[in-house]
């Protein structure tokens, strides 16, 4: 519980340090999101992702003297429980469009947010996991909900926040720093790792009071350096002395919520045969895997493959890798349908141009589909095989699409 003036203090100074911070790198989202009184919207992403400079350019299509704002994370106010919530009537009076930034840190805060919703206010949050804010509010709110999912800066925003032209050179820069705004701008390794340390200690070890933690920490540092393989929770479970696979099937869900992890199923028309075949992992940025990770000293071409998947991701596409006699990275689905096969090869050379070429060929028959795509670092080509065209793109030209 926290008293009213130390809550009002809080308010006051949050807002005048607000207004003093930059509006930042436009977000190609922030064109993307409109706020309405119909739903409350909640944008999810990685811890220092760019939520709150998303929320904050956000605000700037408002009235000032109608806007509430509140970070959850001020550490003056810890303490503040659901009961709180009754002194901003007193704090907020008049105000119409509601600001609430990593609101998750408050148990039961969905019960304020209904009340404003009913109250026909305007309401968008933040938060760090996306599974507890969709699962708390789905019990208040659901379908009166929108969810936006941010993703580190894009290729894009990464040569926009540079000042960069698109070219071969820029995009060597993203797939070695990767798109976490600040160590965009700082280069500092060391920020990316204590990053990994509060993501996992804070969002995820305290969170769901597990008491294993080195354990925990070992599992999330070994995925992060096998990106783009397989992986069956068995294996892991014997690998770390785990107690049970749902054990660890739990831990991947909280690394997923977290944004920290990402697995990718095999594709199969069999929803049965998704959820137990073996699933590739990912993470969520190259320059994040880079620094909690030595594994990428020489294979680049992992690392392309993990920055392929976040732009596809952060694209909303529904993904699977294909996998039969040969073997596709990406399958898109979209509704009933695949629409896209895309294989990531870092350089294409007469030793793997055949395995490559296999891979995709053999899914774009089986999904009976015309044109494929093999990205590429650097080179750009076109072939025409078994009546199937394939198109070979750079890096540059493909992350800028």
């Amino acid at each position: 519980m926290v008293l009213l003036s130390e809550l009002e203090l809080s308010v006051a100074e949050q807002l005048s340090m607000l207004n003093e911070l930059v509006d930042g790198q436009s977000r190609e989202r922030l064109f993307k999101t409109t706020l309405s009184r119909d739903f409350v919207t909640i944008i999810t992403g990685i811890r220092r992702c760019g939520k709150s400079t998303l929320m904050r350019q956000l605000m700037r299509q408002f009235p000032s003297d109608k806007i509430a704002f509140f970070n959850f994370e001020d550490p003056r106010v810890f303490g503040f429980d659901v009961h709180d919530f009754a002194k901003f009537d007193t704090l907020f009076e008049g105000k119409e469009v509601f600001f609430f930034d990593e609101i998750q840190n408050v148990e039961n805060w969905e019960l304020y947010v209904r009340k404003l919703h009913d109250q026909k206010k305007t309401v968008c949050i933040t938060g760090s996991n996306a599974s507890l804010l969709s699962k708390e509010l789905g019990t208040r709110l659901t379908g009166r909900h929108l969810q936006v999912e941010l993703f580190p800066f894009s290729f894009s925003e990464f040569s926009d926040l540079l000042g960069k032209e698109k070219t071969q050179e820029t995009f060597d820069e993203f797939l070695k720093y990767g798109g976490l705004p600040a160590y965009v701008q700082t280069q500092n390794v060391q920020y990316l790792q204590q990053l990994f340390r509060d993501i996992l200690y804070r969002d995820i070890i305290v969170r769901y009071r597990i008491r294993n933690a080195h354990t925990v920490e070992a599992l999330a540092l070994y995925l992060m350096s096998n990106v783009g393989k397989l992986y069956s929770l068995n294996t892991l479970k014997k690998t770390f002395e785990i107690g049970s696979a749902n054990s660890v099937s739990d831990y991947l869900h909280y690394f997923e919520d977290s944004y920290l992890l990402f697995s990718l199923p095999k594709f199969s028309w069999s929803l049965k045969s998704v959820s137990i075949n073996q699933k590739k992992i990912y993470t969520i940025d190259s320059g994040f895997a880079q620094a909690n990770s030595l594994s990428f000293t020489k294979d680049k071409g992992r690392l392309l493959e993990n920055q392929a998947f976040i732009h596809l991701k952060n694209q909303g596409k529904e993904l699977y890798y294909f996998k039969e006699k040969g073997e596709c990275d990406f399958v898109v689905k979209e509704g009933e349908k695949v629409t896209e096969l895309i294989q990531v090869c870092y350089e294409l050379t007469t030793d793997n141009l055949k395995r490559e070429m296999n891979g995709l060929l053999e899914a774009l028959h089986f999904f009976e589909l015309q044109k494929g795509t093999i990205v590429t670092l650097k080179q750009n080509d076109f072939f025409v095989q078994e009546g199937k065209e394939i198109q070979v793109i750079s890096g540059d030209k493909w992350f800028s699409k």
